[in-house]
């Protein structure tokens, strides 16, 4: 999605509730001023062009292009609309959506102050003006313009949230649903002098107290970026100040070159062992579910002391082996404890 900002218009008279209709409010943006054509009349042709260029809005060009789709009439909308429901005729459904696309225009108007860009506002008010088409039934005695309202408010709205901040508040139904009424439900309940507590707001409004806290902490909270330095005074940002949880190159490449290491010598030093020693070793020191002493005592039809006695030799043996095969690395440490 194109991020350039539109050129801002006229702020003398941006409130659509200005004009008596969608005609007027287009038509309002798109008749040139006197003076602008008396200027350039008299402007030499090769800055003419120049002013051109520089001149260019994106919205005042959208606007002209938008300009020649005329609302419906009611009888022409449900013939249209029957059309599409019917047969999925692709030319009706066009000016199902064409003549309705002033109405999107106007009604990102009325979000313009929240969001900076409105073409963005009105790309998205136009996706959800196809839902609307798609959805709309025009045997329930609805005009397609009141119908497809909603679905365009619901399609901007959803759209700022989503890029108020870079960390999203209202990620699922019902926090977008908090988000929306929190400030009014809670303003309701205190005038009744009621508690605007998390459990009452997740009561009144139909959703879990666990979505009430996280979208108030959301909002308490602000984005922070990492480029940003930790005070005036010093260079650091925050970024410097995180631990990287990730293992150097290096480290990863030497933990890996012990690791095999350790392996190698730990397999020829159960070489050495009788076939006791090699199932205490394997089946109860080093075991992730080691069996218990009486269980390998039964095993060799010996007792459990028997057992743990040469459970504790083999420690001392693996203790002094280790020692020896890595006596030039200091930093190595073996523990063993009898279970």
């Amino acid at each position: 999605m194109d991020q350039e900002h539109a050129t801002p218009i006229n702020e003398e008279t941006t409130d659509p509730a200005d004009f008596r209709d969608e005609a007027s409010f287009v038509e309002h943006y798109l008749v040139p001023k006197e003076e602008e054509e008396l200027e350039d009349s008299s402007e030499p042709e090769s800055s003419k062009d120049d002013l051109q260029l520089i001149r260019y809005d994106p919205l005042r060009h959208y606007l002209l292009e938008i300009s020649r789709y005329e609302p419906l009439s009611s009888e022409e909308e449900q013939k249209l609309a029957r059309l599409f429901l019917d047969h999925q005729d692709k030319e009706a459904g066009r000016k199902l959506v064409t003549s309705n696309l002033k109405l999107v225009v106007r009604i990102a108007f009325l979000y313009n102050k929240v969001y900076a860009n409105l073409m963005d506002l009105i790309q998205e008010g136009n996706i959800g003006l196809l839902q609307a088409v798609r959805k709309f039934d025009p045997d329930r005695g609805t005009r397609l313009p009141t119908y497809a309202s909603w679905w365009i408010k619901a399609y901007i709205i959803k759209f700022i949230l989503d890029n108020f901040r870079i960390v999203r508040v209202g990620t699922t139904n019902d926090r977008r649903k908090v988000l929306l009424n929190l400030r009014k439900e809670k303003q309701r309940l205190e005038a009744q002098g009621i508690a605007a507590s998390s459990r009452k707001l997740a009561e009144a409004l139909n959703v879990s107290e666990e979505d009430v806290i996280a979208v108030e902490n959301s909002i308490q909270s602000y984005d922070l970026s990492l480029d940003q330095k930790v005070s005036e005074d010093s260079n650091a940002s925050f970024l410097d100040t995180m631990a990287s949880t990730e293992q150097l190159i290096d480290e990863k490449l030497a933990s890996g070159e012990l690791k095999d290491l350790i392996e190698s010598k730990f397999k020829a030093f159960a070489d050495t062992l009788s076939e006791k020693e090699r199932i205490i070793l394997q089946k109860r020191l080093i075991a992730e579910e080691p069996l218990t002493l009486q269980a390998i005592a039964d095993r060799f039809g010996v007792t459990r002391e028997a057992i743990r006695v040469s459970e504790k030799k083999l420690i001392e043996k693996i203790k002094s082996y280790m020692k020896e095969a890595f006596r030039d690395l200091k930093e190595v440490r073996f523990t063993f404890s009898e279970k």
